[in-house]
C-alpha cells in the first residue's frame, strides 16, 4: 500500500506542470536611481582644451543622440558635465559616456575612444614609467624612444599584435583594450622600459598573439 501511494506521488510530481518563469521588464535609468538625476564631471587638461573645441560635435552627437545623456562644457570650471535624462535607457550609459570623454582627454582618437560606448569589455589602464623602473635624464629619454620606436614603429607593432591602442604622454602610458590584451601590451612595454631590445619583444609578441588568436 505504501509503495503504491509513493508511486502515485511520483507520477503526480512528474505530470504536474512547472510554474511559469516570472518576466521582469527592464528597469529604466530613473527607476534604478530612485528618480534622482545622476551626474558625472570630467576635468579638461590644458593641453586638451583646443582639441576638445575642434572635436566637440563628434563627442556631443553620439552621447546625446545614441546614449541619451545630456552633455555640456562648463567653461568656468573647465569640466565636461554629463547628466542622465528621463529617456536614458540604461544607467550604465552615463558611465560609458564618462569613460569615452575621459579616454579622449587622455589623448586617444575619437574613433578609438568611441568603442568604449559600443563594447562592454573594454577598459583604459594607465601607468607611469617610474612605476616599472626609476629612470632620469637621458636614460628616461631613451626608454621613451624605445617605446615608440623609429617613426612609431614599435608602438604600432604592439598595438596591432595585441589589438589595443596606446598613448605615450611624456612619462605616462595609457592602454585601451580588452583586459587580456592590455595585460600582454603592458608586459611588452615593461620589457622595453627595462631595456630589452625591440627584436626580442617582437618575437615574444608573435608567440603570445598567436596564442591569443587561438
Amino acid at each position: 500500500m505504501a509503495e503504491s501511494t509513493q508511486m502515485e506521488v511520483e507520477t503526480a510530481t512528474q505530470t504536474a506542470p512547472l510554474p511559469a518563469k516570472p518576466t521582469f521588464k527592464p528597469l529604466k535609468a530613473h527607476e534604478m536611481s530612485d528618480g534622482k538625476v545622476q551626474f558625472r564631471k570630467i576635468s579638461v587638461p590644458p593641453n586638451r582644451y583646443s582639441p576638445l573645441k575642434k572635436a566637440w560635435l563628434d563627442i556631443y552627437t553620439p552621447i546625446y543622440d545614441q546614449m541619451k545623456v545630456d552633455i555640456r562644457m562648463n567653461l568656468k570650471a573647465r569640466k565636461v558635465e554629463l547628466k542622465t535624462r528621463a529617456d536614458t535607457p540604461d544607467i550604465s550609459n552615463l558611465q560609458k559616456s564618462a569613460d569615452f570623454v575621459h579616454a579622449f582627454m587622455l589623448g586617444f582618437d575619437i574613433p578609438d575612444a568611441i568603442s568604449l560606448l559600443r563594447m562592454d569589455e573594454l577598459y583604459v589602464e594607465s601607468f607611469e614609467i617610474k612605476d616599472v623602473k626609476t629612470l632620469k635624464g637621458e636614460h628616461l629619454s631613451r626608454a621613451i624612444g624605445r617605446l615608440s620606436g623609429k617613426g612609431g614603429k614599435t608602438k604600432f607593432a604592439i598595438e596591432n599584435s595585441t589589438k589595443t591602442r596606446i598613448v605615450i604622454a611624456d612619462t605616462r602610458i595609457h592602454i585601451l583594450g580588452a583586459f587580456t590584451n592590455i595585460k600582454v601590451a603592458r608586459s611588452s612595454l615593461c620589457s622595453l622600459i627595462m631595456g630589452s631590445p625591440a627584436g626580442k619583444v617582437y618575437s615574444k609578441l608573435r608567440s603570445v598573439s598567436a596564442r591569443l588568436n587561438e
